[in-house]
């Protein structure tokens, strides 16, 4: 018989993809090879699960179990009937004028598959049905596309639901539940005549349901998935391949796909095909492989959890519908939250940057099930069906489509945060931020609410993979404080809004106790100092920050360590920190961390989990609490190995712990002190994150109540190697070394004085100003505390922000001078002005852009004197151009006027 080779595969449309049917390509704003946004367009809806998309002509063919299609959320429009079926225009989501119902004398109709021919003219519907528009169809039907039209000559009979379909230009294959074809044995695959529906030849008999057919792109074969273990009594289970005319068996896969396991989706392109899995139990393969058609055998597997349902080949990126829950198995997310839709390269498992996502939705709680592409003169879109009722958390039932173009879809805002523990630099860092449909993103750092960044970099990211970012400022002033904001923008510069300000005051000496640690090594630092969650940044070079769950409770004071920082508090009930991406511990490493407490339930300090969100299955390098409050510390060989201390440390103090291990085994210190040790060197090898404030325990010695730690923990650190007791015990002393504090002070009050309106009083305005000519004076109070015990004052500095109306900078220079008369927020005025001093504390220069922060240094040996009383200075100029300023009424203020006195330690040299 002739064989027409041009080929189509079922609910996806792999031979457009594949085959070189293109369109002028729309301008891509994704990260590549990503080919769609994942921005959802508006959709009709329908109101039951589809199972089945396929495409012809910017037509998409819709099949399920449904009665009716409705306009999408919010959209004015009357529902249609349309009985499990609906043919939709791929540009607008809007159903066409053809009109089909799939239906059935008894029991429930459904459309379990779509398929095209090759030339685009028929449309071939599989499932459980008997009639179409009232034209009698057992089970499989073909549709004239032009005139919307069962086929009348084209009449197979399938006695029981055929689920899968592929076409060629003369013969139609399907796969499903049934043992007979026209009354011939064919189980669970047979081929038809395209024309007549008259039975083929081809046999490729199986024991159990046939759910995926693909056929190859040089058409001799055909690709069978399902639920099947033999395939003409051959060992082959879920997966075979046949020969596309005899149906005679070409490859087998025994003991391929784990047994409890199915195929449920096929897809092919050029050079391979696709399998979707779907498992049952424990010890089940959810994933997808990819086999090359050159001798059909594996490419990669992906190990992910969550059954995958639907797969589609598209631009060298294959697209997959599932619900996967757990891909640590492959190094990327641990078990947690479901992602329904998923790309990753056609060469490798490695996901992609794509993640819109739908719900569970309806029946069996799946998601999507069945993908599609279309390509119009002016776009390409990527249709999904299934039994979702939403899709990127808003309500959308059955039915959604993503377009090339365009990306409308914002970077989330970074959340950042600043560190200085030496003069002369500032540590900026962020969470990277998530984009939906771009893994690269670029990042722009604004210093002092400047509109030009002072730096800009870019960085990758992906849900479940949001590394900390960082950058480091060189060019600061000790005793300067400084605020940074931090933007993300996509390809297609869409831009996030600035995240909040980052506030940090540069030391005049290197901080002791942090400094130590990180010449020491340490390759994750956590230090507790933010103002908000989740985010906890890492002050090591390695960027790797942690993230925090449950909302601990931050800001704690006093800190474990002399100098301006801060703890952070858990309930004991389901608070800790996780830290951001996986890592493995391999050789020698220590733990080192301060906490106080007085439960005595005990509880999980440190420890190194495969879980982020959920409680680790795998669970060593442990530091925890007794319910006595003694310490715990152990790795697992096999079985836990620990060593404990004598003593017990839930006393309501701070305690330094430092747990080792290395070449001579474990080590476990207190307070500076060796406390236990013994000759383990092994420990348990796996991908995972470093937990604190807790995780599993289970069937380790003296196993505390909780699981969980309550208390303060503070200055978490994690080295690549294991301390000597000698750097253990400098840290310690390091903690309670004198360090500089700083406090930072608000104008109690503030007002100007102008020459021009000489008796008025601007005591509530949300402005200040100076000039010289005509005159603004402004005049600020503040209340100054007294230099805590041993300390003196280091450096002072003024802050201001000036405002944004039009010509708020100045460039004339503006002088800092005390005053000595007296005066009131809502008194002064420039007729009543109080005097002011003799010198100058301090010169503002360079204030030119509006909306930015400036500060100028003040002179401390002037200051000193008036330490714990109030005190106030006024801004003079002897120009002629105006500075504005925001006072301390205004929002935008930043804090400002802000002064930021440092206090420390006298200079022994002088």
């Amino acid at each position: 018989m002739r064989r027409s080779w041009g080929l189509s595969a079922a609910l996806v449309l792999t031979a457009t993809a594949g085959w070189g049917v293109t369109a002028a390509p729309p301008a891509m704003a994704v990260t590549p090879p990503v080919a769609f946004t994942a921005d959802d367009l508006p959709t009709w809806q329908t109101n039951g699960i589809v199972w089945a998309l396929a495409e012809a002509h910017g037509t998409v063919f819709v099949g399920g179990t449904f009665s009716q299609v409705r306009p999408p959320d919010g959209v004015d429009g009357t529902a249609q009937d349309a009985v499990n079926f609906v043919a939709m225009n791929a540009a607008t989501g809007e159903p066409t004028s053809c009109k089909l119902s799939f239906t059935i004398s008894s029991g429930t109709a459904t459309v379990r598959a779509l398929a095209v021919s090759p030339d685009g003219k028929t449309l071939y519907a599989g499932g459980y049905f008997g009639a179409v528009n009232g034209v009698q169809a057992s089970s499989l039907a073909a549709i004239d596309i032009a005139a919307c039209a069962p086929e009348p000559d084209f009449r197979p009979s399938f006695p029981a639901t055929v689920r899968t379909l592929a076409v060629t230009g003369d013969t139609v294959y399907a796969g499903g539940d049934f043992g007979t074809v026209a009354g011939e044995t064919r189980k669970r695959f047979a081929a038809v005549d395209s024309t007549t529906g008259a039975l083929r030849p081809f046999r490729a008999d199986a024991d159990l349901p046939g759910r995926a057919l693909a056929v190859t792109p040089d058409g001799h074969d055909v690709v069978l998935g399902g639920d099947f273990f033999t395939v003409n009594g051959a060992d082959s289970h879920a997966l075979a391949v046949v020969d596309a005319t005899t149906g005679a068996t070409v490859k087998t896969y025994p003991d391929f796909i784990e047994t409890n396991s199915v195929v449920k989706s096929i897809g092919t392109d050029a050079t391979g095909f696709y399998t979707g899995n779907e498992g049952t139990g424990g010890g089940v393969f959810d994933g997808r492989i990819a086999l090359n058609l050159s001798d059909f055998g594996q490419r990669w597997r992906d190990t992910c959890l969550g059954a995958t349902q639907a797969v589609l080949s598209y631009q060298n990126v294959l697209y997959s519908a599932s619900h996967a829950h757990d891909c640590s198995s492959v190094g990327e997310f641990p078990d947690g939250p479901r992602h329904h839709l998923l790309a990753q390269p056609t060469t490798s498992v490695g996901k992609l940057g794509w993640f819109p996502n739908t719900n569970d939705g309806l029946g069996e709680g799946i998601g999507p099930r069945a993908l599609a592409v279309s390509e119009t003169d002016s776009n390409k879109y990527l249709w999904v069906g299934g039994e979702f009722t939403t899709v990127n958390a808003a309500p959308a039932q059955g039915l959604t489509r993503f377009a090339a173009s365009p990306d409308t879809g914002v970077p989330g805002v970074p959340q950042a945060s600043a560190s200085s523990i030496r003069p002369g630099e500032v540590q900026v860092r962020w969470r990277s931020s998530t984009d939906t449909d771009d893994s690269r993103l670029t990042y722009k750092i604004y210093r002092n609410g400047s509109s030009t960044p002072v730096h800009t970099m870019d960085g990758d990211s992906l849900p479940w993979s949001r590394p900390q970012m960082s950058f480091t400022d060189t060019t600061v002033s000790p005793g300067q404080t400084y605020s940074y904001r931090v933007t993300a923008t996509d390809a297609a510069g869409n831009a996030s809004g600035l995240s909040p300000t980052a506030t940090v005051t540069v030391p005049t000496s290197a901080e002791a106790y942090p400094a130590a640690v990180l010449d020491d090594g340490a390759t994750q630092y956590w230090r507790y100092d933010e103002s908000s969650g989740p985010f906890t940044g890492d002050s090591s070079p390695s960027d790797n920050s942690g993230v925090q769950l449950d909302a601990p409770s931050l800001r704690q004071t006093p800190a474990a360590v002399n100098g301006p920082g801060t703890a952070i508090g858990f309930d004991g009930t389901d608070q800790l920190v996780y830290s951001d991406r996986p890592t493995t511990v391999e050789g020698a490493f220590s733990i080192e961390t301060w906490f106080r407490t007085t439960t005595d339930r005990g509880g999980k300090l440190v420890g190194f989990g495969n879980n982020t969100t959920k409680t680790s299955s795998n669970y060593d390098k442990n530091v925890y609490l007794t319910n006595a409050g003694k310490l715990v510390f152990g790795v697992y060989t096999g079985g836990a190995k620990t060593v404990s201390t004598p003593g017990s440390y839930n006393n309501g103090a701070w305690h330094q712990v430092v747990a080792t291990q290395g070449p001579s085994g474990l080590a476990l210190y207190v307070d500076g002190s060796l406390k236990a040790s013994s000759g383990v060197t092994g420990n348990q090898q796996y991908a995972g994150y470093w937990r604190v404030g807790g995780d599993q325990l289970s069937g380790w010695p003296d196993q505390p109540t909780s699981n969980f730690f309550a208390g303060q923990i503070d200055e978490t650190a994690i080295y690549p190697s294991a301390l000597t007791a000698q750097q253990v015990t400098h840290h310690h002393q390091l903690a309670s070394a004198p360090a500089d504090t700083v406090a930072t002070l608000t104008a109690t009050d503030d007002t100007y004085a102008n020459a021009g309106a000489p008796s008025t009083n601007y005591g509530t305005s949300s402005s200040l100003a100076v000039r010289g000519t005509s005159a603004y004076l402004s005049y600020l109070r503040f209340a100054l505390p007294p230099a805590p015990a041993g300390t003196v004052l280091k450096s002072a500095r003024l802050s201001v922000k000036t405002s944004t109306q039009a010509g708020a900078g100045s460039t004339d220079s503006q002088s800092v001078v005390p005053v000595t008369g007296a005066w009131t927020e809502t008194g002064l005025t420039y007729n009543n002005r109080p005097a002011l001093g003799a010198g100058t504390l301090g010169t503002l220069t360079g204030a030119t852009e509006g909306s930015a922060l400036y500060s100028a240094t003040l002179d401390t040996a002037a200051l000193s004197p008036a330490l714990g009383g109030p005190y106030s200075l006024a801004l003079t100029s002897t120009g002629t151009d105006p500075l504005w300023l925001w006072s301390h009424e205004a929002a935008a203020n930043e804090g400002t006027p802000q002064l930021v006195l440092t206090f420390g330690a006298p200079d022994a040299r002088r």
